[in-house]
């Protein structure tokens, strides 16, 4: 993608988001929007957001494609991979070259390397000194992102950590437990769903959380509000 075009698509992007946070908002949606916009304007081969569940452990709750395999890896990243590391450092961790991650990650390696990954990079969604999760992107070539990509990697992971926080303070810890556990128990609603449409209409689980998200944006409703009613079976689209 030329700098204009990109320059384009970020100015939506941050419109579209800014939109989106003076008004209320379905949190998976929005961070649906933002791992969508990653993999457009940085040109890489996919992207996901991991947050961190009242367990303690890192969830997927976005995720560029729905494809079960991807979500896995992600999820892995978060066991023994750049994602844990990124989230309990703080810092960004880029993995130029998978097939030389360190040993402990060899699940999340040779996962990634058989779906035909070869570069990562994982960013904390850090407020101050709160880390509530991170961003994964992951290229199909070895290399690294310009530093004009890292910046607005950065500043979409920073959209997304004030997203989720959004009018929250720091300090109302239980208020910001509250709003990351809602993004989780939103996606598992979500994730059956998108089981129930890819069973009724015989279509793949990509092609399920589309309908799903195109039918809440058409009728302005909350994601998880359509997903809830589909899975009660209060409502067929």
């Amino acid at each position: 993608m030329t700098d204009a075009p990109r320059d384009d698509e970020l100015f939506d992007t941050f419109a579209t988001l800014a939109d989106t946070l003076v008004d209320d908002f379905d949190v998976v949606d929005l961070l649906q929007t933002l791992v969508e916009s990653c993999v457009r304007m940085l040109e890489i081969a996919a992207a996901g957001i991991l947050l961190l569940g009242d367990d303690g452990e890192l969830e997927v709750v976005a995720s560029s494609s729905e494809a079960a395999r991807l979500v896995e890896l992600m999820q892995l990243s978060a066991e023994a991979g750049p994602c844990i590391v990124s989230f309990t450092s703080g810092d960004l961790v880029s993995v130029p070259d998978i097939s030389k991650a360190p040993a402990e990650w060899r699940r999340y390696r040779d996962s990634a390397i058989e779906q035909g990954f070869q570069s990562v990079y994982a960013i904390p969604l850090r407020l101050r000194e709160t880390t509530i999760g991170a961003l994964n992107l992951l290229g199909d070539e070895v290399g690294t992102l310009n530093a004009r990509d890292v910046r607005i990697a950065k500043a979409l992971a920073d959209v997304a950590t004030i997203g989720i926080l959004h009018e929250r303070a720091l300090e109302e810890s239980t208020v910001v437990r509250e709003q990351l556990s809602q993004a989780l128990q939103s996606r598992v609603v979500i994730e059956q769903a998108k089981g129930v449409l890819s069973h009724t209409h015989d279509i793949s689980t990509d092609e399920a959380f589309a309908v799903l998200r195109s039918h809440a944006r058409a009728n302005r409703e909350l994601l998880s509000e359509v997903a809830r009613r589909v899975v009660s079976r209060e409502l067929r689209i």
